[in-house]
């Protein structure tokens, strides 16, 4: 590595030491969206506030609340006298799902009658209203087969334990479901996108909004190192974020790292390189800092919606999922989860693998050529 070079990464490294604002935004920023993302972005739902009118009131009634309390879906919060007072705890959403419970319930069941038990679900959040609505109806079938087999006892009749069919389900990778496994591996793609696209468009329109920039062309310094010597220092200040969200992904929320370092470390430059590149091509069409801020983010809401990090790809439409494919970060969001959740080799996700180094080759020739005709 020339002088002319290294003096040219060693001055971007002050510069950016210098700016508070832009040491906040690399080293705090993905330890924010960490925490934010993994305690918060999780479709596990437990605990859901459940009202009750209970006309009955009798053993009987108690024994079928007390099957909806012992699952821990659902938290038995309030139990009031009437119909209005139910609809009016979910109304104003104090409560998310109603239980209602006739006057005639313990004869029913005691009987050979059938018993109807009215459940109300708030369905105003679609993900909370179907949760309850599946729990509550596996509750419900389980209790009522269990009085289906005290009826045939009581009948005299045999009821054999053993079912015809066991089916044994078996989850691979992530056998609890935790949602911080898919959500930690998707911030790493995220982050290395998101920050090294902006501070790079950033850090070029900065020099030309200073006029510096006029100085360094006119210096001994080459097209191509003075490229390089500005991305550089982002480059490893997003691997190092890499690394930084790796390790608290691993000690606050379990994440595990199943896959090789170095394999990681490896396609996340490659990735890297593909983020650069937007993040100069944006340099090029931008004549101030706020004009690259705006159209980076052009590129990094509809990268981040089709990449799989939020909603999985398989739910989107035929042409949305066409469309996902011109987005490098689509192909890392299965890169880096492949490698650290199942510990995947080079050979198993080679086709993700060749994508990400078409555009990052592609890309970067792009943002190198345009970069060039804009210094002549």
């Amino acid at each position: 590595m020339n002088s002319r070079l290294v003096s040219l990464i060693r001055k971007e490294f002050i510069q950016i030491i210098r700016d508070p604002r832009t040491m906040g935004l690399i080293l705090l920023i993905p330890i924010i969206q960490l925490f934010l993302l993994g305690y918060s972005a999780t479709s596990d739902v437990r605990n859901i506030p459940l009202v009750v009118f209970d006309q009955d009131r009798t053993p009987a009634s108690r024994e079928l609340l007390d099957a909806y309390r012992a699952a821990d879906y659902f938290a038995l919060k309030y139990d009031v006298d009437s119909e209005n007072d139910l609809r009016q705890l979910i109304e104003n959403g104090t409560a998310g799902i109603g239980i209602i419970i006739p006057p005639d319930y313990s004869i029913e069941i005691s009987g050979e009658g059938q018993a109807h038990v009215a459940i109300v679900i708030d369905g105003s959040d679609p993900s909370i209203a179907t949760t309850a609505l599946n729990a509550a109806r596996l509750i419900g079938q389980s209790y009522s087969s269990e009085i289906q087999i005290e009826r045939l006892y009581r009948r005299g009749l045999v009821v054999s334990q053993d079912q015809p069919l066991e089916m044994h389900t078996l989850i691979w990778y992530n056998p609890d479901l935790i949602d911080a496994y898919h959500m930690v591996p998707g911030i790493i793609g995220m982050i290395l996108f998101s920050i090294t696209a902006i501070l790079t468009a950033n850090a070029v329109v900065r020099e030309r909004e200073r006029g510096t920039i006029e100085q360094l062309i006119v210096t001994p310094i080459r097209p191509w190192e003075l490229i390089v010597g500005k991305i550089i220092p982002y480059a490893l200040l997003a691997l190092f974020n890499t690394v930084e969200v790796l390790v608290l992904g691993y000690l606050f929320f379990g994440v595990p790292i199943r896959g090789s370092i170095f394999l990681i470390l490896l396609l996340s430059a490659l990735f890297l390189t593909s983020s650069l590149a937007i993040g100069l091509l944006v340099s090029v069409i931008a004549n101030t800092q706020q004009e690259a801020m705006l159209t980076v983010f052009m590129t990094l809401l509809p990268s981040i919606f089709l990449s799989g990090f939020f909603f999985p790809l398989e739910a989107m439409p035929k042409v949305l999922q066409v469309i996902s494919y011109i987005f490098p970060l689509r192909f890392f969001m299965t890169i880096i989860r492949s490698l650290l959740l199942k510990g995947s080799g080079l050979l198993d996700i080679k086709n993700d693998v060749l994508a990400l180094l078409f555009f990052a080759t592609a890309l970067m020739v792009l943002a190198a050529t345009r970069f060039k005709k804009r210094l002549d």
